[in-house]
């Protein structure tokens, strides 16, 4: 359609280029699928021109090798490849709104972006500037171990982080618990930490290294309820079925815990001091823990007292005194052999 001329399809295209980049600056991200819509416009026409010239954007040219040709033919070929990538980007980011699966959809995303550039990055210096796409990645790799070795505590909060968001062992929003006894409310992810804030009103920066060293558990998951275990320690003179009566009336008496699932009175243990008893009740949320174990031991004492019972003396405090000795040497018999001090 352009005869021998391919001067004139490279302008085109080179201005088709340079318009789609401005309207898609003009646009901004927040209309991303009308910015999509003119993206594909703008790629196709761009695709459309370079077919009717007999132009192969895979291919580097054989034709205009030097002067204002080649620099034509170079950026109309850049701007092919740039297009194509933001094309197919806009494609993932439609998908990642339509699924509403924010952050493993992000991570998933962002992984996407990053190839796309660096194989359309290896594609322009292969198919443009002619270069030994083989030697680069060669090279590159050699260069990426390196950085691999220099950065590998980085490297490994980054690869953490894409395990513990691939699993998705917590999200914005969750109180996690970990083994060292550090807990909180997950306000923020990013690759290399996990921010958590705590009941303190404090801002706890985590590694996700040390996240998948230690191990989290999620208290959210499946539900914000919470289950609390009390110990009491009930002197042993009265049945141990009237210690579970009073027990069950203080665990109905309660307004901040949960009475469905009921809570359980279960009697642990017996001796000649005490009878050991365990409250496990639940809360609607693990910030109502303290409310709520305040008001359970508030009313542990009224019923006591009204029933009667009294708390054991804590197994801890028990000293163990030894009998008194009435002979300091034991009685030998007649047919022994006796021993004395020195």
């Amino acid at each position: 359609m352009f005869g021998d001329d391919n001067l004139v399809p490279l302008v085109l295209v080179n201005l088709l280029g340079i318009a789609g980049i401005v309207v898609w600056h003009i646009q901004g991200g927040n209309r991303p699928t009308g910015r999509l819509i003119v993206q594909i416009l703008f790629f196709t026409s761009m695709s459309l021109v370079l077919y009717l010239g007999g132009i192969a954007p895979h291919r580097p040219d054989g034709v205009h090798t030097q002067g204002f040709g080649a620099l034509l033919s170079k950026s109309a070929r850049i701007l092919w490849w740039t297009h194509l990538a933001w094309t197919i980007i806009g494609f993932i980011q439609i998908y990642v709104r339509l699924n509403r699966k924010s952050r493993e959809a992000h991570l998933i995303q962002d992984m996407a972006i990053a190839t796309i550039y660096l194989g359309v990055a290896l594609s322009v210096l292969g198919f443009v500037f002619g270069m030994p796409v083989g030697t680069l990645v060669a090279t590159s790799g050699v260069i990426a171990v390196i950085f691999g070795l220099a950065l590998q505590n980085t490297l490994g909060d980054v690869f953490s982080g894409i395990a513990l968001t691939l699993g998705r062992a917590y999200a914005i929003g969750d109180w996690v618990q970990l083994n060292d006894g550090t807990e909180g409310r997950v306000i923020e992810t990013t690759w290399r930490s996990t921010n958590l804030l705590t009941a303190a009103h404090n801002v706890v920066v985590l590694p996700n290294s040390i996240l998948a060293k230690q191990g989290v558990r999620n208290v959210s998951r499946p539900d914000e309820t919470h289950q609390i275990a009390l110990r009491v320690r009930i002197a042993a003179r009265q049945r141990p079925r009237l210690v579970e009566e009073v027990m069950r009336s203080v665990l109905q008496a309660s307004l901040v815990i949960i009475k469905n699932p009921a809570p359980v009175v279960a009697l642990k243990a017996i001796d000649a001091i005490a009878i050991e008893v365990e409250l496990q009740f639940r809360v609607q949320s693990v910030a109502l823990r303290t409310p709520a174990t305040n008001e359970i031991i508030d009313l542990l004492h009224d019923q006591c007292r009204a029933s009667g019972l009294s708390l054991a003396v804590p197994a801890e405090s028990l000293a163990v005194v030894p009998a008194p000795i009435e002979n300091q040497y034991p009685a030998v018999s007649d047919d022994t052999r006796s021993f004395r001090p020195v």
